[in-house]
Formats: C-alpha cells, structure tokens, sequence
C-alpha cells in the first residue's frame, strides 16, 4: 500500500535566511512541532568586515538562529539539540561556551560538537557552524 502524504510531512516555514548560501539547502524547516535549522556559520562578510574571534561568531550564530527561531514560531527556550562545528576546539571552547552560556542560562539543550582544522571549515575566517532542532509550543 502506498504511503500518503500527512500531517506530519515536512513544510518549509517562510522564514528569509539572513545568510548567504549558494548550497542547494533550506535555512529552516518545519515538520510538525519540531523545528530544523541548518548550519549557521560563525562569520558572513556581509555581515561583518572582519570575522572576529570565537565569542563574536557564537555570538552572531546564535543571535541569528534565535531571530529564525522567533520567525519560526519557536525560541532559544526550545531548543532540543545543537550541533557544532568548531575550529581548533581546544583554543576555543572555553571561550566558546563563556558566549555560549549567555544564550542557555538555564536548562541548555543538549549539545555535541566535532573539531575542525581551520582550513576545513569552509571559508576563510569561519570559526564555528552551528544548527540545531527545536520545538513549537
């Protein structure tokens, strides 16, 4: 028997991406109750003329996945998981989770992480990618 299409089947929340992509992806997803974003980097020239250290990109990172979640009808409150890449994490993850904290105060959604050597982060300058899952109330 066929499956049919349902509720739960996945539809693109009209959300604009605040970030360049020329990668053949959404900036967010919405299936349900639960919410996708895609990976954020740490830096946009376009954004910024010069990339900053580890705290200004988690900071950027995070401040623009909470202005997607909000337009996703969601929030930093309901964030479920993180994912993140990070270059050199052991020159930056305490740096990292310093900014980090800010954002997660109370209650931090589970979190996971692999390192990456600056040159396999993509671009030039980038020095973490973040996404993330989280829910609609």
């Amino acid at each position: 028997e066929p499956v049919q299409k349902s509720d739960w089947a996945p539809r693109k929340v009209a959300v604009p991406s605040p970030y360049p992509s020329t990668s053949p992806l959404s900036a967010c997803i919405r299936s349900g109750h639960l919410v996708f974003i895609s990976g954020i980097g740490g830096w946009y020239a376009n954004q910024r003329a010069e990339p900053g250290d580890i705290q200004v990109q988690i900071r950027s990172v995070l401040t623009t996945m909470k202005g997607i979640l909000e337009g996703a009808g969601s929030s930093m409150a309901n964030v479920l998981k993180i994912q993140m890449t990070v270059s050199e994490p052991n020159k930056n993850m305490a740096k990292l989770n310093e900014a980090y904290a800010e954002f997660f105060p109370e209650n931090p959604p589970v979190r996971s992480y692999s390192g990456s050597k600056p040159s396999q982060m993509g671009r030039d300058g980038i020095l973490c990618q973040v996404s993330c899952i989280a829910y609609v109330d």
